[in-house]
């Protein structure tokens, strides 16, 4: 009903632009009586009258035959993205069909090893929807030593050189964030990848620096530097002292920016928050 009030405003409106003031008069009349709507508004609309609405053609993908074949690869490689799933494909092909935990025909085997990285992210994009992790940040900020610690993006580091750490703090809390409860202490060498954990009661500034001391004896090499969220748990008076005593490189992220991390946000997920929650 609505498009087809449309159509007549865009019918009556290249005329009432050319004619005289009397005549769009007689015009607005017609348009008013046949569509119900209020003059002011129906003049607005023969002015600049409502476009056609454009309707997207929909044209299934060629590889949704393949779809429950793709999520199996997709899960063997613990859920990469399809620029790193597709170097993968033909190794964890050849060892789930030697294992007979898959079967594919000679098309569907095609199919696999000719998909682009995008249309897997696109097929794929559903399933990824449904496993992102939406919850409750237990992240406060901290502002008094914002001015004392530089973001890292400005201060040099040697990520080539072992010892270059990116810090985290996962909460277990559940649905709440009321009371105490458990946190994960997640550190990652940029250079390496070694990723060492440790367990803490609640998130004061004194835990978490207990918290990092013992893990950081578990690390293979000395920290040189450590990068860490705008979180009151780091940006504090104790994790300062610590550095500075330690000779470390304390640097912090930019403020709502969580790429700024993503070596120790990576680690968070595939982990910590896939095997504890």
């Amino acid at each position: 009903m609505k498009e087809d009030k449309y159509a007549l405003l865009r019918i009556f409106s290249p005329k009432y632009r050319k004619v005289s003031k009397k005549q769009k008069g007689l015009i607005l009349t017609e348009v008013v009586g046949l569509t119900g709507y209020h003059r002011k508004h129906a003049r607005r609309l023969l002015v600049n009258p409502p476009s056609r609405k454009k309707f997207k053609r929909y044209r299934p993908s060629t590889y949704l035959p393949i779809l429950p074949k793709l999520k199996k690869l997709w899960v063997v490689s613990n859920f990469a993205c399809g620029k790193i799933l597709i170097p993968a494909i033909p190794e964890f092909l050849e060892s789930l069909l030697r294992f007979k935990e898959i079967k594919v025909s000679r098309l569907e085997r095609k199919m696999l090893l000719k998909i682009s990285a995008a249309t897997v992210d696109r097929l794929l994009k559903p399933d990824r929807k449904r496993l992102e992790i939406k919850g409750r940040s237990g992240t406060k900020p901290g502002t008094l030593l914002k001015h004392q610690i530089p973001v890292r993006i400005f201060t040099p580091w040697d990520e080539q050189t072992p010892g270059f750490l990116e810090i985290d703090l996962v909460a277990h809390c559940g649905e709440s964030l009321v009371d105490t409860y458990i946190n994960t202490l997640d550190a990652v060498d940029i250079s390496t990848t070694w990723t060492e954990k440790q367990a803490l009661m609640g998130k004061s500034e004194r835990l978490t620096v207990e918290a990092f001391e013992k893990m950081e004896k578990r690390f293979p090499f000395r920290t040189l530097g450590i990068d860490s969220d705008n979180g009151s748990e780091f940006i504090n008076w104790h994790f300062l002292r610590l550095a500075k005593r330690k000779q470390i490189t304390f640097t912090r992220s930019r403020a709502y920016r969580k790429n700024d991390q993503a070596h120790v946000e990576q680690k968070n997920f595939s982990t910590v928050r896939k095997i504890i929650g």
